[in-house]
């Protein structure tokens, strides 16, 4: 009994040994800039201490709840299979009821499982910049979603991350692992509180999608003009299984650098990425997709919509064909709608192996003229129809686009049908 307890012991110390030797390496990243985006000062922002705790959602007080709601997030939880919300950086609520499925802050979810440290900082290198550096140092809570093998949740989970104090840097990180054929949906909504104008959003995220497996994960962007957002995403697919990422940002913000990379390395496994994306006066979007294809048979399509108004957009799009039989598509499509908005489109390909089949195609310009005037012969005013347009414009090649970003389409598009 003695040796077992000195051999736990002597192990203990190894890992402690081990941990502070990892955060020494990855604190030397803390002054790595990030390849793309803007540069942000993260000397300006602190980790603030202000935090809330609700039982339900809708024991929030009205201004927040109506901060939600701006960022699709219904607070009665209707058709939904959980919710979450995280303020600041502490988790305030989380609750699901569904056979099949997990949603647990991440930091409980490590307790309780030891095996999930396999899936943590795996798709998502901390050492990648200052950014994913800053993240893994601060431990940072997020969500865990888990689906379970086999079970097919009907309604989606909706999850929140706020910021409610100023000059805050929010650091979260999420894993989410869907078991073999199983299939889920997630609508995660990111926002300010009312009251807020300058934050800095680090946002980790790790998904797992097994054999045969399907999810469906929409991010919606509701942010102030001052926010910078830094979102860190990492993707493993095996085979048969298939994501569906949709990535929307209408709303302002002072700067987005996000650069999702996914790995399809089961035979026939699918992503498919929608972006839609609004560059306001003074902003600097810089998004993009990265994909590998790494196994035979398997496909991806990157298919992004994008409009100035004033501030200055970049799509990216990047695929990597490892494997033969494999398919890719990429479509950046941009138009600009202001006289000081700047529109960059960087499509790439890349073919590694034999009998890989790759297409992309990139499109910037204003509204057609004769589109318009055909719309006014129909009865419809100059604002209505370049309205009409830019509607058709920001949902076409966009399947399954939920009634959240619905919404915020046509919030938009309000925005839009004079600025022609």
């Amino acid at each position: 009994m003695q040796t077992g307890k000195s051999d736990q012991s002597v192990k203990s110390v190894k890992n402690t040994k081990k941990e502070k030797t990892d955060d020494v390496i990855v604190r030397q990243s803390l002054d790595k800039e990030a390849m793309y985006g803007t540069f942000v000062d993260m000397k300006t922002f602190q980790i603030p201490d202000e935090s809330i705790r609700v039982n339900k959602l809708t024991d929030l007080d009205d201004v927040v709840k109506k901060s939600l709601v701006s960022a699709g997030i219904a607070p009665d939880g209707k058709n939904k299979s959980g919710s979450f919300l995280m303020y600041n950086n502490t988790v305030s609520h989380h609750s699901t009821a569904v056979d099949g499925l997990e949603l647990m802050p991440l930091k409980d979810a490590f307790k309780k499982y030891d095996w999930l440290a396999e899936y943590s900082w795996k798709l998502v290198s901390p050492e990648a910049d200052k950014y994913t550096a800053q993240s893994y140092l601060e431990d940072s809570d997020g969500y865990f979603i888990r689906a379970l093998a086999g079970k097919k949740i009907q309604f989606p989970i909706q999850s929140c991350l706020m910021i409610g104090s100023e000059k805050t840097m929010q650091t979260v990180h999420n894993i989410i692992i869907i078991e073999e054929n199983a299939e889920l949906e997630v609508i995660t909504g990111c926002v300010t509180h009312d009251d807020i104008k300058r934050a800095l959003h680090i946002g980790v995220t790790e998904m797992y999608i097994q054999k045969g497996a399907k999810l469906t994960f929409s991010m919606i962007h509701n942010w102030e003009e001052e926010v910078e957002v830094r979102p860190r995403t990492g993707i493993q697919i095996e085979e048969n299984g298939q994501l569906v990422n949709n990535y929307v940002c209408l709303k302002p913000a002072r700067s987005i650098q996000t650069n999702p990379t996914a790995r399809l390395v089961g035979e026939g496994a699918k992503a498919f990425f929608n972006t839609i994306a609004v560059a306001h006066p003074n902003s600097v979007l810089d998004m993009g997709s990265r994909v590998f294809l790494d196994a035979p048979r398997t496909k991806t399509e990157i298919i992004s919509r994008t409009i100035t108004l004033g501030g200055e957009m970049i799509s990216r799009g990047d695929i990597i064909g490892n494997a033969p039989e494999v398919y890719g598509h990429l479509e950046c499509n941009g138009l600009v709608l202001n006289e000081k908005g700047k529109q960059r489109a960087i499509p790439a390909l890349e073919a590694n192996a034999m009998n890989v089949e790759m297409t992309h195609e990139a499109a910037i310009g204003r509204i057609a003229r004769d589109q318009v005037e055909y719309l006014m012969s129909r009865g419809l005013e100059e604002g209505e129809a370049t309205g009409l347009i830019v509607r058709g414009f920001l949902s076409a090649g966009i399947e399954g686009i939920p009634d959240e970003l619905k919404a915020e389409i046509a919030d938009i598009v309000k925005k839009t049908e004079n600025a022609s």
